[in-house]
């Protein structure tokens, strides 16, 4: 059977999965493969997010940043925006969460016109949450132990497509705080612990998964 290539797009791990499993794939691959997918798109399409949404210099504090917009259209600042990123995993799967930076503290409450703020507006309930990889930490856990080559592949370019992500961050704000396992450190942290133990996955990720109430702190 023909190999994947060295740097497979998910056209071809999807395609691979399927020669691997004569046409059939699990539940659990085609969420997360959906989802990649969608993350893997989120510049390019229509509709909006939360990650667009940050990125829009519309919605920046020109007067905090020492900014202007040009005639052009075109928007410069002479200080980035400050924010705080967070690799977060919970029941629904992993997200990756900003918080802005105001007076050096992270913001994780509603703020409109403040003169601290980076953003004009700032609305956790809608903006915390750049995006979501649905069913991640379970499809970690079942890579680990039953997984084949096109998962170890949908692993390794869910790892790559988030990473791209936060390099366009990185070029636009100033990250002052990166929290949490990055999907490669969280995999290699269960497998630390499945050699360690002979538990099942919930005692497993314990203290990994984090609740609702939890993914809320800063």
């Amino acid at each position: 059977m023909q190999q994947l290539s060295k740097h497979p797009n998910l056209k071809e791990i999807n395609a691979y999965k399927r020669k691997l499993n004569w046409g059939e794939v699990p539940a659990i691959y085609h969420m997360v493969a959906s989802s990649v997918g969608e993350v893997d798109g989120i510049l390019s399409h229509g509709f909006d997010s939360a990650y667009k949404q940050i990125l829009n210099p519309n919605n920046w504090n020109l007067s905090l940043l020492d900014g202007e917009r040009l005639p052009t259209g075109e928007t410069v600042v002479n200080r980035k925006p400050q924010i705080a990123l967070r690799h977060t995993y919970n029941q629904m799967g992993y997200e990756l969460h900003c918080f802005p930076i105001a007076l050096n503290e992270k913001v994780n409450r509603t703020l409109v016109k403040s003169p601290h703020c980076p953003f004009k507006e700032w609305h956790p309930e809608t903006m915390r949450m750049l995006f979501r990889i649905n069913s991640l930490p379970s499809f970690l856990f079942f890579t680990h132990e039953n997984g084949d080559d096109a998962d170890v592949a949908l692993v390794k370019y869910a790892y790559i497509t988030v990473s791209r992500l936060i390099k366009i961050l990185e070029e636009k704000f100033d990250i002052i705080e990166m929290r949490g396992y990055s999907i490669v450190e969280f995999y290699k942290e269960v497998d630390v612990r499945v050699r360690g133990s002979s538990s099942g996955y919930s005692e497993i990720t314990s203290g990994l998964i984090e609740t609702p109430d939890d993914s809320a702190d800063i």
